[in-house]
């Protein structure tokens, strides 16, 4: 049995292509009508991945995302965003929220399965990342292969994109990393983020971990570093 995908989408056409293409690739799909089913159905099936339409009746995609984000059993799941909105603040809170990835519509069917596989394929642990890792910066704590962050002993809550981009500032200490290079190492290549993300993102690590205001430090017109413990 292929991976499940759960389709969280009111447009009877668009879910019905979006099954007939994914069962195509060896997928298993699953649907949902409106916001409400979707989450039910996240907790019942645990789904490989989730497609989420942000237009949705009874619960729109951004709260349904929330809710997921904040689920233990469900917290991780890859998400990409459906929808034809085209406002930047949107897309700028979907991705905050801990959303994978963002399809425009309207979208070519292939193209949608081409953005799941790249997701699974990013989602796998490369080999170095399987190995313990612990980076220590002035109080500060984070156990890659437990995915765990403390700061002065307390523990931190932070969604797996504020995880990886903490551990590149970690792993890189006084060096500059551009946007760009931020986005190829967290999203990967090919999705739609814009820079303006990493910005929002180091802000919520920054409002987290207050000490981090100061230590990390924004290059102007480029990008950010971590200064030097």
């Amino acid at each position: 049995m292929g991976r499940s995908i759960l389709i969280v989408e009111d447009e009877k056409e668009i879910r019905d292509l979006l099954v007939h293409y994914l069962r195509k690739e060896g997928f298993q799909p699953l649907v949902a009508h409106d916001g409400e089913e979707g989450l039910s159905k996240a907790r019942a099936e645990k789904p490989d991945l989730i497609l989420l339409d942000i237009l949705l009746p009874k619960m729109d995609g951004l709260e349904l995302l929330r809710k997921i984000r904040a689920d233990r059993e469900i917290a991780r799941t890859p998400v990409a965003m459906l929808t034809a909105k085209g406002d930047e603040t949107d897309r700028i809170v979907g991705l905050e929220l801990g959303a994978d990835d963002y399809i425009p519509k309207p979208f070519s069917p292939r193209e949608v399965v081409a953005r799941i596989k790249a997701i699974f394929r990013r989602s796998r642990k490369a080999p170095e990342e399987m190995e313990e890792k612990i980076f220590e910066y002035d109080g500060l704590r984070m156990d890659v292969s437990r995915h765990e962050v403390r700061f002065k002993g307390k523990a931190v809550s932070l969604t797996s994109k504020e995880f990886r981009i903490l551990q590149a500032l970690l792993s890189t200490p006084g060096r500059v990393l551009t946007r760009e290079s931020i986005l190829k190492k967290v999203w990967g290549e090919g999705t739609y983020v814009i820079d303006r993300t990493v910005d929002v993102h180091i802000a919520k690590l920054r409002q987290k971990i207050p000490f981090l205001s100061e230590a990390i430090e924004t290059v102007k017109d480029v990008g950010y570093k971590l200064r030097e413990d």
